[in-house]
């Protein structure tokens, strides 16, 4: 796999819950963060995820916002 972004992490989904239209992927990386991830149920479908499988997360976003109150 060659992708352009630079944030790339290894990790293994820890939960999948899949909704109507959605579904929430719980990603483990290998010093225990968790990242959770909402994409379409169709893609998860698609790529077969299941709880256990080694996947890549890649974020790639134009901006990151900090909020206090």
């Amino acid at each position: 796999m060659k992708i352009s972004a630079r944030n790339v992490l290894k990790g293994k989904v820890k939960r999948l819950t899949h909704g109507m239209v959605t579904s929430e992927a719980v990603i483990e990386l290998q010093d225990g963060t968790e990242i959770v991830s909402v994409i379409t149920k169709q893609s998860a479908q698609d790529l077969k995820l299941s709880v256990g499988m080694e996947v890549h997360t890649v974020i790639k976003a134009s901006n990151v916002m900090i909020a206090v109150d």
